[in-house]
């Protein structure tokens, strides 16, 4: 047998074997190529995720903050309405304050005005006034009781012709039935302002020292008055106790030729 070529086996061997490598490299390139790869893509996917679960938890946290803001806002709503309704009772409480001021004032001026003037005549005046301005009556008459009481005579009236007043018996209703029992009469439904001289909306008795001595018949009122209310009925109790006390003390006076009484008049009152 001829000797072996051992460097020509050795050359093939190399390169077979060089040839293997240089197979198995490439296959390695490649494989570490498809792993920088998959590595590539499971980075992008982590930075997705992490991404995804910071928008959650921003999401979260954001919707926390929102059910906390309609928390206060629903508070600070409760809050509001309960300063609301305070503010409204204040508000009705003022108003109801400042008409019980108002009809003081009109009780006050009234009552000044009754006895502001010792005359007759200026206290029948003064009553015209109070019962123009603050009653708001527009027609409307006073009568004094006859000496025996039997018929009511009309002695100041206003808004109506006088040869369409008489003297009124006490027992014709509703002018003498309120001189008889002394109970006002007041038509608190209907309408004042479309009252008659036969159908008065409103009849008050005059009283001296508890004894009525006549009566104030309100025929109407004026148009824009269409009912009485809560300060009329306390005009109404004022004229009644004292216009007749002042027009008889004006009398008095009067015929007295405006002279005081003697001091003895006035002394031992506190017996």
């Amino acid at each position: 047998m001829p000797s072996p070529d051992l460097k020509k086996e050795g050359e093939q061997f190399l390169k077979a074997f060089t040839k293997g490598g240089g197979r198995l490299s490439d296959e390695f390139m490649i494989e570490h190529e498809r792993m920088q790869g998959r590595l590539q893509d499971l980075e992008e996917e982590n930075a997705r995720l992490r991404a995804q679960v910071q928008t959650d938890a921003a999401i979260h946290e954001l919707l926390a903050r929102i059910e906390r803001l309609e928390l206060e806002k629903r508070e600070l709503l409760s809050r509001y309405q309960q300063a609301e309704a305070v503010s409204s009772k204040f508000s009705e409480r003022f108003h109801e304050v400042e008409s019980e001021f108002a009809n003081l004032a009109n009780l006050f001026v009234a009552s000044n005005q009754l006895h502001s003037s010792m005359t007759p005549r200026g206290v029948t005046r003064r009553i015209k006034e109070v019962m123009a301005q603050l009653v708001g009556a527009e027609s409307y008459c006073m009568y004094l009781g006859n000496g025996d009481g039997s018929e009511l005579v009309p002695i100041a009236f206003e808004g109506v012709a006088g040869d369409r007043l008489a003297p009124v018996s006490v027992d014709k209703a509703p002018v003498g039935e309120v001189f008889r029992t002394g109970k006002a009469f007041v038509d608190e439904e209907g309408d004042p302002s479309r009252g008659t001289i036969e159908n008065p909306p409103a009849v008050v008795p005059l009283r001296v020292d508890e004894k009525v001595v006549g009566v104030i018949a309100i025929f109407s009122t004026l148009s824009q008055k269409k009912q009485f209310d809560t300060i009329d009925f306390e005009l109404f109790k004022l004229l009644g106790q004292h216009a007749a006390a002042a027009l008889v003390s004006a009398s008095l006076f009067a015929q007295a030729e405006r002279k005081l009484p003697g001091l003895e008049a006035f002394l031992d009152l506190s017996v």
